[in-house]
């Protein structure tokens, strides 16, 4: 028992760490104890425990586990520091407690996560008790499940989050145990208990079974709201306040605070957002635009599918909604535009307030359809416009709907007024101001007015709405003039409305009354009955949703509706009553003498007119007694008027009468119920006196009192418009003047600003300088209440009046306008008077705003000009952008409908050129102004891209968009930009600019705020993150930020907001939080503010900004405003930081001005290795994200400070961009100089400028790109190789760039990628540019397409990757892209590979939609007629260096003028990558057909030649003397200009015009029929053969079709045609040159012609066919065999594929290719079989011998076997040695029908002749007679003889002397010349080197005997089209085989040659040439064509010429002068 009591001793806190569980049962049992003494809870005896406690709970014995719990709990309860163990201890509840077996541990631990959630540690507990769901043990589960459903239960669903946990229950509902269902039922019936139905949408979906149980337990819940019984500490005051009220029976405030409760739980928070944008079926933008309606249909039934979805995720839908819009509005098929508003109703409820920007774009669309009478249809856009609704706000739609308020159709008024009705409900007397309300009035009233019942009824429902929602105070005013009957009936209607709202505002009520309206709805007996009740059940989603933000505070321009409702209300009934009492009919004069003599003593009115003064004068003050005595009733107002207005009338000429007179009349004003007619009786009088020295002033009181009686706005009209039509100056000035005071007396109220305006324009204009003076003064007075806005009326006037009007302004900045004196009712009491001195003034501003005429311009903003402003180029965007500016400067004030353009404007706002971002701020400063407070439906989708500029790096762009939104905050309020989640969006984004302005401009305008929506609190998280920013700046405006946040929220929902901090976090904050409680200001208080804000000084403020827009510049709305300079100094102050922080490293700069002389890099061995090492370990992060954040950056710096100069760093990480640029400029001057530096840390280098990338600054940018195209050219020239990780965290960001908008940029780029490839395998290189494909960017897009092709075109198919079939899949769904650009470069790039790989593009592509396939079998057509894009000769993988060679040979591909740089032809050079070996030098593929045309007038250095070291091959050749022959005269003639010449002619030959192209024939003829010119047609087949068969192809198709050209004409041409043809054909050295592709066509044309029905009816079309005939055998007969049977069966291929061809056709296809197999007994030999049987495969692969045999006639398969059949008989057994160029030859049919074929000859001919046998020599072993022998070798030498077997021909003989080694060729080669003997001993040599030596050169390198020889008789040019066609590899071999020959022919020495090594050592792997196909030829030649076109006139320079013929040699210091000369002796020499 010893060491029992050695642990008894031990302290409490180490027995419960004991490893005894007797000792822990004890520690435990002692911590209990002392737990329940500490009474403390901020005892430091509990710091003791704080590790402990996990071990409590989690102790591996279980009776101890069982005291340890309960200690725990206690703890849990009392210890103050408990909190900071909720983490562990509660997982460890859930892993080690929870599945016990004993009921009561299970017990404890779920009190222990109780009491954890009572200490307000709710959100850790359900994060571990949602951690242990995914348990795999279900006890566990069940118990996390339990624990969940008693916290819901007890603590309420404000406390549990319940999101998560209904996110989790479908998955519980499917578990394997029942009772983990069981429990998860309990669970769902317990938060249906909270929620309610806002449960059943996520729940949807369980199994049918389940739902049905849970359904029958919801029904058995009690209906009342729940009650927490469960507080939180914070709480538990509140628990006590609720226990007190229930013991008093008072449930009230109870009540109070459950009504809080309910809505906050609404099921669409409870959804989880679903993204539909990219689930779109691809082809969705086209099929909606589809002719056929099933496809529309189609369309949108996928849309209708998607947006099924409950919950959607906020992104861009402005194309979607601009689709169903269209739909909606133009389709014709009703049915469609049905499911289209279904669609846009799913995205209203899906989206919420994330629509509200596309509501103004679809209202009015919706509201015009409702001119469809079908009820189905009706009834979706009535769903659909509710949808709408509730995503915006009436205020923001009020314009459209007002506007299809006046369409004549009646329906249209109908549905649109129950639209308005239905709106109505939603809102609350708060949200409905007088504003907004009384244009609703006045046009409802007309519509009550209507012939339409429908209509009437629908209009009485609308304002029997409006009468519930505000009462009838604030109603009456706008019903003053309707009839009792029908005012009735708006009451009878408004007491049957619903309200949504109830009639408190309160979102209790809006839930109560939710289920029931539809029922109330029907009982209504107004006539939208029908429609009410299919609408007025909205969907419950929005519902919930759309109350919350609008209970708020109405807009600011809506206060004076709510302030000044008592006191305006009186007055403006009064008015309108007033109005209507005093119309009067104009009387005639006798009844108003009649009248008046009534009221008048009789002798007055005797007296009026008489002839002296002195009695008028008498008469005068009779009449004004008598109207001072008399009742205002009784007074005849116009009587007594008209009798005033009675002779002499206006023209008194006393003085003294007229003043009485004027007095009089503004007695009867004041007195009398004077009307209109009344005053239009004397106005005219009383401006004629205005001007008058001693009556003016009686004038203007009588005005004044008129003013009064018919309202001012009405009689300054009438006054204006007469004072101007009159001449009289000082009439106008006094009237002017009278006018400014009359304001300043009445106010401004229902001024018509414009109308005035053209008057003193006028008065402006005038010469009498008073009349000026006077104008000035109105307009300052106007100003006064309209503000700076008034300016932009006058802005064209001349600048010295504008200046004075200036001033004017000026002396009145500051002034608050007097409050009116007149006007108001005259019965109101001195209080009221009161209250509406404070509110008058700021209505007037606004009544001001709303009273100026506004223009529409929606009409200018055509689809022209928004396309202009989003143009590729800048100086058209800027157009456009300075054309909207121009629209706007003359509408002045505009209507809020903008059509397209703030879509377009939001383009621009990140446009990468910053001027016209500024551009576009400035306009829309301008648009604010001009649009006013109506500029708030253009918040969402303007206003907010505008705060994402204030990111922007620059200074200037940030002041301008700062003051853009402040322009636009000055007319919408507040509330727009605070309301949704899109400011919190901004605030979220970790831009430092963007969050100190932002912040900055909160800071400043939330004071002055008296309520904010609640959607602020979203912005708080980001507030927290902003308050631990890395940049000072932020931080400092955070805090800034956060008293005023505070003001508005509350400091315990700030603090709550702090839950989801770190806990590091978390403490500063709330620190800084109870900072910000100290300094909070109080809110605004609402009448204060009213006042203050027109009459104190921030009048200013509020005018400055607008007025900056008008001067167009951004600077001055800084500078000019007084006051806001002071809200604005922390920005200031900012300023002022940064501007310091550039100065200071200047001056530290000149301290370490020393430090500068050392490299910038410093070398690290070794450095790079390791961190590549670090990067593979996962040490550091890899270099991949979509933005650079911060810890890239950082670790960037610390890997750079090691190997970069420590003063570079800081330029390069400086955060302004212009050290930027300093630092790049040392890069560049330091690349040369430290060339291992920078490749040592070239990796960190790279990752610096992909960092540049994401800058917005160009010039950065511009720099880094130039920076990048040295680097590569410093790289490929040290011969440097990108490693995979450099390559992998550079290319793809550099690929991004390829997508910006300049095109500089883009170029640039591409040109770097070009570079690259010399560093980088091309085929990996295409894997990024793949990637880059995928962009959302389309420009990105189309330019990596483009650049695929030119890897392609430059590097053949291997760069394919992963394959070509994958690859060209990838590329080939480009053509269905939506973007014109990115379709053209998907179809170009694959043009680019049909040029290089032929048809079988078609089978790597897989399955195109038809569409797409028409598209690209156009293009591919299109390109064989395109001369601009010649395809350039390809450029092996392993490309060479030699620039200034490749250079020239480019230069005459493209023609001089193009860009070389983006054609991948700069040298590329990989020489260390293993794939070098197979690669051949491109200086040996020399271009013989250049060399051969130039004539000499290159004016070229010779460039410099690599040197290679194949010195012991090329010694320097000297030239002797020509022993043979002396150069042919005519060759120098020929050639030096008639190249030129002929490819003008033939040009011309493909004239459209008839004689034009039979003169060109005419001239070729002529040179065709004289051998010694024939010549020069050399070269020029192709391009001729091309030209003619265009010209067959344009007189088949237009010439014949036109009905007014000669028939003989045509003939006459044919004729020409074929006759030259026929020439040409017979000379054989030329008709060889004509290529496959060419030949085809050429067949196709000559074979249409042939068939041509309307040749036949000409007289002459029979000989014109028997001509064809003729020329056909002769083409068969002497082209290349190999080409013309080639074209022949690729011809017949395509006549049988082409379902439009004739069967006429195919069949004399087959007859040419019968004729062809007659003749293949003697050409057998001169025909390259591999191809022939390579396209005799493909043949039978696109027509297998299924498909063959089910054609209508037996001759394809017939033809086809006859063709094997011969060529088999031919070649025997050999020819399967053939088949060489067939990939996998044995899935081949040919090989399999060859096999049979041989093995079937096999059987017949028994063993008669041996395998062995070969060409011929089998004879020779059976016959050997001695005649035979000679015959045979007679027949050897014959063929070495010939020109075009003399390779076959050495050949044969090389296998007959290996066999016969005895065989004695000597006689034959006695009778020969020398250079012959030597020319066979030598081609002997080679062909045993080349067998011998190397074995036998692999048949895979495709040079075949012929091939070989081909090359060396014929004239060079034939070379490149034959190496080219054939698709074969030319070996260096070949090419110095030539020379030899040609140095022996000219009589050159050449032993020094002959002791060379083997030639073919020299070459490490035979070589994959460039593969051509017909279509590359079509593109050269015509691109010749074109160029002689060009150059004809001309030709200094011959485009073809400028091939640099120093490839011949490898002496640098050959002159081009020599080798012109061997040139030409070469040329001479062959003839």
């Amino acid at each position: 028992m010893g060491d029992d009591s050695e642990w008894l001793k031990l302290p409490v806190d180490q027995k419960c760490e004991h490893k005894l569980w007797k000792a822990r049962l004890s520690g435990y049992e002692d911590a209990l104890k002392i737990f329940q003494k500490i009474k403390d809870e901020k005892s430091p005896e509990w710091s003791k425990f704080l590790g402990l406690i996990k071990k409590f709970v989690t102790d591996s014995n279980a009776v101890v586990q069982l005291k340890g719990l309960e200690a725990a709990l206690v703890y849990v309860e009392n210890a103050h520091v408990a909190g900071k163990t909720t983490g562990e201890v509660v997982s460890g509840v859930v892993s080690k407690v929870f599945n016990q077996p004993k009921a009561k541990a299970k017990e404890l631990g779920i009190e222990i996560c109780l009491m954890y959630i009572e200490i307000e540690k709710g959100e850790a507990v359900q994060e571990e008790l949602l951690k242990g769901l995914d348990n795999k043990n279900p006890k566990i589960i069940v118990a996390c499940i339990e624990t969940l459903r008693k916290a819901l239960s007890e603590f309420g669903s404000k406390i549990i989050l319940l999101k998560p946990i209904i996110k989790v229950l479908p998955k519980l509902f499917e578990s394997r145990e029942k009772a983990v269902r069981d429990e998860a039922k309990l669970i769902a019936v317990e938060i249906y208990r909270w929620i309610r139905d806002a449960l059943r949408p996520p729940l949807q979906n369980i199994n049918s079974v389940q739902l049905k149980e849970l359904e029958e337990e919801w029904v058995k819940l009690p209906t009342g709201a729940p009650k927490p019984t469960r507080f939180l500490r914070s709480q538990q005051e509140l628990e006590a306040k609720l226990e007190q009220q229930q013991s008093s029976g008072g449930d009230a405030e109870g009540g109070g605070d459950d009504d809080d409760e309910v809505p906050q739980i609404d099921a669409y928070e409870l959804l989880e957002a679903v993204e539909i944008l990219s689930k779109l079926p691809k082809d969705f933008y086209d099929k909606i635009e589809a002719k056929k309606w099933q496809e529309r249909k189609e369309a949108l039934e996928a849309v209708e599918v998607l947006v099924k979805n409950p919950k959607l995720e906020a992104g861009d839908y402005a194309d979607l909604v601009k689709a169903l819009k269209k739909v909606v509005g133009k389709d014709t098929n009703v049915m469609l535009v049905a499911l289209a508003a279904k669609c846009l109703t799913g995205l209203a409820v899906g989206l919420r307030k994330k629509f509200g920007q596309y509501a103004g774009h679809v209202v009015p669309t919706i509201l015009e359809k409702f001119k469809e009478k079908k009820p189905q249809v009706v009834q979706a856009l009535q769903e659909a416009i509710d949808a709408i609704f509730l995503t915006t706000t009436l205020q923001n739609i009020s314009e459209d709907v007002l506007a299809v308020m006046d369409n004549k159709n009646p329906t249209i008024k109908q549905q649109t007024s129950l639209f308005i009705a239905r709106s109505f409900r939603h809102c609350t007397a708060s949200t409905l101001p007088k504003s907004l309300l009384k244009p609703f009035c006045a046009a409802l009233l007309k519509h009550i007015n209507d012939s339409a019942p429908d209509v009437r009824d629908a209009a009485f429902e609308a304002l029997g709405t409006a009468l519930k929602v505000v009462g009838e105070k604030a109603v009456n005013p706008f019903l003053a003039d309707v009839d009792k009957l029908k005012l009735d009936k708006i009451k009878e209607c408004s007491e049957k409305v619903e309200l949504i709202h109830g009639k408190k505002a309160g979102l209790a009520a809006e839930k109560k009354e939710f289920k029931p309206i539809p029922g109330r709805a029907t009982a209504s007996g107004a006539a939208g009955d029908k429609d009410t009740k299919d609408i007025s059940a909205p969907k419950p989603g929005p519902l919930k949703k759309a109350p919350t933000t609008k209970v708020g505070v109405p807009p600011k321009k809506g206060k004076p509706a709510a302030s000044g409702g008592t006191g305006s209300t009186g007055t403006k009934n009064k008015k309108g009553l007033e109005t209507k009492e005093i119309v009067e009919p104009e009387l005639s004069i006798e009844v108003c003498e009649e009248k008046a003599s009534g009221v008048l003593p009789p002798t007055c009115i005797q007296l009026l007119d008489s002839s002296n003064w002195k009695e008028r004068l008498a008469c005068m003050e009779e009449f004004q007694k008598a109207v001072e005595l008399m009742e205002r009733a009784e007074m005849p107002c116009q009587s007594l008027v008209r009798m005033l207005a009675k002779k002499p009338g206006w023209k008194e000429t006393n003085f003294q009468v007229m003043q009485m007179k004027l007095h009089i009349v503004a007695l009867i004003a004041q007195k009398g119920n004077f009307s209109k007619t009344s005053a239009q009786i004397v106005l005219d009088g009383l401006v004629d006196k205005i001007g008058d020295v001693k009556c003016g002033n009686n004038a203007k009181e009588a005005m004044t009192a008129i003013a009064e009686a018919c309202m001012l706005p009405w009689t300054a009209e009438q006054v204006m418009s007469m004072a101007f039509s009159q001449k009289n100056p000082k009439n106008q000035s006094e009237t002017l003047n009278w006018l400014s005071n009359a304001i300043k007396e009445f106010g401004f109220t229902g001024l018509n600003v414009k109308a005035f305006i053209s008057n003193v324009k006028t008065a402006l204009a005038a010469t009498n300088p008073a009349v000026r003076t006077s104008a000035i003064t109105l307009l300052g007075v106007m100003y006064l209440y309209v503000g700076p806005s008034l300016r932009m009326f006058f802005e064209d006037e001349k600048p010295a009046l504008l200046s004075q009007i200036d001033a004017e302004f000026e002396k009145m900045q500051g002034q608050s306008p007097p409050a009116p004196t007149r006007g108001i009712s005259k019965h109101t009491t001195s209080g009221t008077d009161e209250g509406e001195d404070g509110e008058e003034p700021d209505d007037v501003g606004n009544d001001v705003v709303d009273l100026l005429p506004r223009t529409e311009i929606s009409d200018k903003i055509t689809s022209e000009l928004v396309s202009k402003i989003g143009d590729k180029n800048w100086k058209i965007r800027k157009e456009g952008l300075d054309e909207v500016a121009g629209i706007i400067n003359e509408a002045k004030f505009i209507q809020p409908n903008i059509g397209e353009l703030p879509a377009a404007l939001k383009g621009r706002l990140n446009d990468s050129n910053k001027i016209l971002v500024q551009q576009t701020l400035n306009i829309l400063q301008q648009l604010a102004v001009a649009m006013g407070p109506n500029i708030k439906q253009h918040v969402k989708s303007l206003g907010i891209p505008v705060i994402t500029v204030l990111g922007d790096s620059k200074n200037n762009v940030r002041a301008a968009a700062l003051a853009t939104v402040n322009a636009w905050a000055e007319q919408t309020g507040m509330k727009e930009w605070l309301e949704g989640e899109d400011l919190s969006e901004e605030l979220k984004k970790e831009n430092p600019f963007l969050r100190q302005e932002l912040l900055g401009w909160l800071a400043e305008k939330l004071p002055t705020l008296r309520s904010t929506p609640t959607d602020l609190i979203l912005c708080v998280p980001h507030l927290y993150s902003c308050l631990e920013d890395r940049n000072g700046d932020v931080r400092k405006k955070a805090q800034d930020a956060l008293p005023f946040f505070m003001m508005h929220l509350g400091y315990e929902k700030m603090a709550k907001a702090t839950g989801k901090l770190k806990p590091t976090s978390k403490d500063q904050v709330l620190a800084m939080l109870e900072k910000a409680k100290a300094n909070m200001p109080a809110k605004p208080a609402a009448p204060a503010k009213a006042v203050s804000k027109p009459v104190g000084g921030s009048a200013p403020a509020k005018f400055q900004p607008i007025s900056a827009p008008v001067e167009d510049s951004v600077s001055s709305t800084i500078e000019s405003k007084p006051d806001p300079k002071k809200a604005k100094t922390q920005g200031v102050s900012s300023k002022a930081k940064s501007a310091q922080g550039k100065k200071i490293p200047s001056k530290t700069n000149l301290k370490e001005d020393e430090d500068k002389s050392g490299p910038v890099f410093i070398v690290v061995p070794n450095g790079k290795e390791q961190r590549m090492k670090d990067e593979k370990g996962l040490k550091v992060l890899k270099w991949n994200f979509s933005t650079p954040r911060d810890e890239y950056i950082e670790q960037l710096k610390t890997q750079m400070s090691s190997c970069v100069a420590k003063w570079l760093q800081d330029e390069m990480f400086h955060s302004d961009f212009q050290h930027h640029n300093k630092a790049l400029a040392v890069m560049v001057d330091h690349l040369e100089s430290e060339k291992e530096g920078v490749i040592g840390c070239l990796d960190l280098i790279l990752k610096w400028l992909t960092l540049r990338f994401f800058d917005t600054n160009t010039s950065v940018l511009m720099k880094a790109l130039e920076y990048l195209k040295l680097l590569f050219t410093l790289l490929s020239e040290e011969e440097y190789h990108l490693t995979e990780s450099e390559a992998s965290s550079f290319i793809p960001y550099l690929i991004v760039k390829v997508g910006e908008p300049k095109d500089v940029i883009r170029r640039d780029v591409r040109a770097i990628l070009n570079r690259m490839c010399l560093v980088y395998p091309a085929s990996k290189m295409f894997l990024f540019i793949m990637e880059g494909t995928k962009s959302k960017n389309s420009k990105q897009r189309a330019e990596c397409l483009e650049e695929l092709g030119c890897l392609v075109e430059s590097y053949g198919m291997n760069v394919c990757q992963p394959t070509p079939g994958k690859a060209l899949k990838e590329i080939a769904i480009h053509i269905g892209d939506r973007d014109n650009a990115v379709r053209n470069a998907a179809l170009n790039t694959i043009v680019t590979v049909y040029n290089v790989h032929g048809d079988q593009v078609f089978k790597l592509i897989g399955n195109l939609s038809e569409k797409d396939m028409s598209m690209l079998e156009e293009r591919i057509k299109r390109s064989a007629k395109r001369p601009s894009t010649a395809p350039m000769k390809q450029v092996e993988e392993k490309p060479q260096r030699a620039q200034g060679i490749n250079s020239n040979a480019n230069m005459l591909r493209k023609g001089p003028a193009e860009d070389m740089s983006s054609k991948l032809n700069q040298a590329r050079n990989m020489s260390g990558h293993p794939e070098a070996a197979q690669m051949v030098r491109r200086e040996f593929q020399l271009d013989l057909d250049e060399i051969e045309n130039d004539n000499g007038t290159v004016r070229c250095e010779m460039p410099e030649l690599v040197q290679h070291k194949l010195d012991d091959i090329f010694e320097p050749v000297l030239i002797p003397e020509p022993k043979i022959r002396a150069v042919s005269p005519h060759f120098d003639d020929m050639h030096s200009n008639t190249a030129s010449t002929i490819n003008f002619i033939i040009s011309q030959v493909a004239s459209g015009d008839i004689s034009t192209s039979i003169q060109a024939l005419t001239q070729i003829d002529e040179v065709l029929r004289q051998e010694d010119k024939a010549e020069a047609m050399s070269g020029h087949i192709d391009q001729f053969l091309i030209a003619t068969f265009m010209q067959l192809r344009l007189i088949y198709n237009t010439h014949m079709a036109d009905e007014k050209l000669e028939k003989d004409e045509i003939i006459k041409l044919y004729s020409c045609i074929i006759g030259n043809m026929i020439s040409l054909f017979q000379i054989e050295s030329l008709a060889r040159e004509a290529s496959t592709g060419v030949l085809k066509d050429l067949m196709h044309g000559l074979i249409t012609l042939m068939l041509d029905s309307r040749i036949e009816d000409l007289e002459e079309g029979q000989q014109v066919i028997r001509s064809v005939n003729l020329l056909v055998v002769k083409v068969l007969e002497k082209s290349d065999q190999t080409n013309i049977l080639s074209a022949l069966l690729v011809l017949l291929q395509d006549s049988l594929l082409a379902t439009a061809s004739s069967p006429k056709f195919s069949e004399l296809v087959m007859k040419c290719l019968w004729r062809m197999v007659r003749l293949l007994p003697d050409t057998i030999n001169s025909i390259n079989l591999d191809r022939i049987l390579l396209d005799i495969h493909i043949f039978m692969k696109v027509f297998p011998k299924e498909k063959l045999k089910q054609c209508k006639s037996e001759f394809p398969i017939r033809t086809l076997k006859t063709l094997l059949h011969t060529l088999c008989k031919l070649k025997g057994p050999k020819i399967l040695d053939h088949l060489t160029m067939i990939d996998n030859k044995n899935e081949s049919e040919l090989e399999a029908h060859l096999c049979r074929m041989m093995k079937h000859s096999m059987d017949q001919t028994g063993n008669k002749s041996d395998k062995e046998t070969e060409k011929g020599a089998s004879r020779i072993d059976e016959k050997s007679s001695k005649a035979k022998v000679n015959d045979f070798l007679a027949e050897i030498f014959k063929k070495i003889g010939s020109k075009e077997n003399t390779k076959e021909g050495l050949a044969e003989l090389y296998e007959y002397k290996k066999k016969y080694s005895d065989a004695d060729i000597e006689p034959f080669l006695k009778n020969s010349s020398q250079f012959f003997q030597s020319y066979v001993e030598r081609g002997l040599r080679v062909i045993e080197m080349e067998r011998e030596g190397k074995g036998r050169i692999p048949t895979s390198t495709g040079i075949s005997p012929q091939m070989e020889v081909t090359c060396v008789p014929t004239p060079t040019s034939t070379v490149p089209s034959i190496g080219n066609t054939n698709g074969e590899e030319v070996g260096p071999s070949v090419y110095l085989e030539r020379l030899k020959i040609l140095r022996q022919r000219c009589g050159l020495d050449n032993t020094k040659q002959d002791d060379r090594p083997p030639l073919t050592s020299l070459l490490s792997k035979p070589a994959i040439p460039p593969v051509a196909s017909s279509t590359d030829m079509l593109h050269s030649k015509l691109s010749q064509l074109r160029e002689s076109r060009e150059q004809h006139q001309h030709s200094a320079l011959d485009s073809n010429q400028t091939h640099c013929a120093g490839t011949l040699t490898s002496s640098s210091t050959t002159n081009i002068d020599d080798l012109k000369k061997r040139l030409e002796r070469i040329k001479s020499s062959r003839k």
